[in-house]
């Protein structure tokens, strides 16, 4: 029981991450500049003004945008399955159906941040990414655990 109060508690923690990664304007940062995967936050005048991210390949921008709500989705409904499978699934068998959720969510996360790190940024000589890129790999790192984890848990008799 405690080791699956740790297995959704660590869902739930990846959940919060990657939502944090996608909504937070911090995947490049500068002294004056903040950009998240929506618009890009200017200093200007001692206050932050909101901009579009004109300057971006959009087929990218779109691609990332895209991979990082999926991920954001397939986390959330891999939950749920987890938890319905707890409670419908016969004893013995995997939790096979949630662990491939989470491995689409774990590709998902991956796709989008490589994207960002390849396409995105390549040429820039000011800034750096920022935590909600970091973030990003380490909900990677959480879903791909998570995803082994499902596949290989069996159910056990209560």
């Amino acid at each position: 029981m405690l080791m699956l109060a740790g297995i959704v508690l660590l869902h739930i923690t990846t959940i919060i991450l990657l939502l944090v990664a996608a909504i937070d304007n911090a995947w490049w940062v500068t002294n004056t500049v903040s950009t998240d995967l929506w618009g890009r936050w200017e200093l200007a005048n001692s206050a932050w003004h909101y901009t579009n991210l004109k300057d971006y390949p959009e087929e990218y921008l779109q691609a990332v945008q895209a991979t990082t709500v999926l991920a954001c989705i397939f986390a959330i409904l891999a939950l749920f399955v987890f938890v319905a499978q707890l409670f419908t699934l016969p004893k013995g068998q995997r939790f096979t159906f949630s662990g491939i959720l989470q491995l689409i969510s774990c590709l998902c996360i991956m796709i989008a941040a490589s994207i960002y790190t390849a396409e995105l940024h390549p040429n820039e000589t000011e800034g750096g990414f920022g935590h909600s890129y970091v973030l990003a790999w380490i909900s990677f790192v959480l879903t791909f655990i998570l995803a082994i984890t499902y596949l290989t848990l069996r159910k056990k008799s209560e």
